[in-house]
């Protein structure tokens, strides 16, 4: 009897296999080592990218990772992110004994022990943020950032019956639906294009017969657009970048240093007050930010002198700063790196972790910068009026 979670489609003299899986149910896992040995396919196509595949492959990669090249790149916030979504596939796995991603895993083993070629189907994971980060206004990022930080810390145990049901057809469409309606632009780049971009590759592997090792939310999507012709180019572009808010970013300095120059000549007292007001709204609230993560104390320091300058200009920002310091001050060693899957599954293991506590630096650094400027502005701003007037 055939499993409900396999799915046959027969289209221009090939055989595809599609197998709908939980990412950390071991069932899944099991389904997919018997179907591959069952079936001896000529493909084994997997929901992975190039960098993910290195990333589940690689046992070494975060004893590589260089955090000061990260910093440098500007890649904290975005590195932080990845590490606490992975962070709740790794929970649920641990609290069943399997690893995460032991679907996928299972499916590049099977493909290597019955001489199947191996197909990287999915799109590479840096194109998909990109294109669902481009499609979210600020509240939508807000929403995103908030459910991905709740569910991380949160401590509800899912059993391994309620992930098989996540996979069954009538939960699967609900899940979606109801996924739809709260993030409906975020949908289209994380869901259909992905259907459609995993299609084409699915479609274009090599033999007569093809097993796909896919999340259960693709199958249905993948069932469809199989069926067409899929532009993967087009489906590769990344966004293009508005330049509004680069504008915005040079606009807000130049229009503060106006008006304080402009006090400065009409009234120096004011003037000065408004810069003091500036330095002290801009360096108390980054360097509470910085204090928050626990830094150290220069870093804290380094934070409250670097915020003033770096709010005037675009290109700088005080966690960065604050960043490369406390990486200085207490730099992570090899435990740090090699315990940060486990870490970043509690508040006290991300704040414990020196790697992590980096991360949280800058990213609370450049928050409180952030508030800073808002609040120093509006100072500016009130100082002005009161001098024209």
């Amino acid at each position: 009897m055939m499993s409900e979670n396999i799915t046959r489609i027969h289209l221009n003299d090939k055989e595809y296999i599609l197998i709908g899986t939980a990412h950390v149910s071991r069932q899944s896992a099991e389904e997919v080592k018997e179907v591959i040995e069952t079936e001896q396919p000529d493909s084994v196509c997997v929901e992975l990218d190039e960098q993910r595949y290195q990333s589940i492959t690689n046992k070494n990669k975060w004893k590589d990772m260089d955090i000061f090249k990260v910093i440098k790149e500007k890649k904290a916030t975005l590195l932080l992110m990845n590490l606490l979504v992975s962070s709740f596939q790794n929970r649920i796995a641990e609290q069943h004994g399997i690893k995460p991603g032991q679907d996928m895993i299972q499916g590049v083993e099977s493909a290597k022990e019955n001489n199947a070629q191996l197909v990287l189907a999915d799109r590479n994971i840096q194109i998909t943020f990109a294109r669902i980060w481009h499609r979210l206004g600020f509240l939508g990022k807000a929403q995103v950032l908030m459910m991905i930080v709740s569910s991380i810390f949160s401590k509800e145990e899912i059993t391994e019956q309620e992930l098989e049901k996540l996979k069954t057809q009538d939960m699967l469409n609900a899940t979606l639906k109801e996924f739809t309606e709260s993030f409906p632009r975020l949908k289209e780049p994380l869901i259909d294009e992905r259907d459609q971009y995993l299609a084409q590759k699915i479609k274009d592997a090599p033999g007569k017969k093809v097993v796909a090792v896919l999340g259960a939310a693709h199958v249905p999507g993948i069932t469809e657009e199989i069926k067409k012709e899929q532009d993967l180019k087009k489906l590769n572009e990344r966004p293009p970048k508005s330049k509004a808010p680069k504008m915005i970013a040079w606009m807000i300095p130049l229009i503060i240093l106006s008006m304080i120059g402009y006090t400065f000549y009409s009234n120096p007292t004011t003037g000065m007050q408004q810069t003091v007001s500036w330095i002290l709204w801009n360096g108390s609230f980054s360097a509470i930010g910085a204090a928050a993560a626990f830094a150290h104390p220069l870093t804290v320091l380094t934070a409250f002198i670097v915020a003033p300058l770096s709010s005037l200009n675009p290109l700088m920002a005080a966690g960065w700063f604050a960043g490369l310091v406390q990486t200085f001050l207490r730099r992570p060693n090899v435990a740090d790196f090699e315990n940060l899957s486990t870490d970043v599954q509690s508040a006290k293991g991300l704040w414990n972790n020196k790697a992590t506590r980096i991360l949280i630096i800058i990213v609370l650094t450049n928050i409180g910068s952030t508030l800073g400027t808002f609040l120093g502005g509006a100072d500016v701003v009130r100082l002005f009026l009161d001098t024209i007037n």
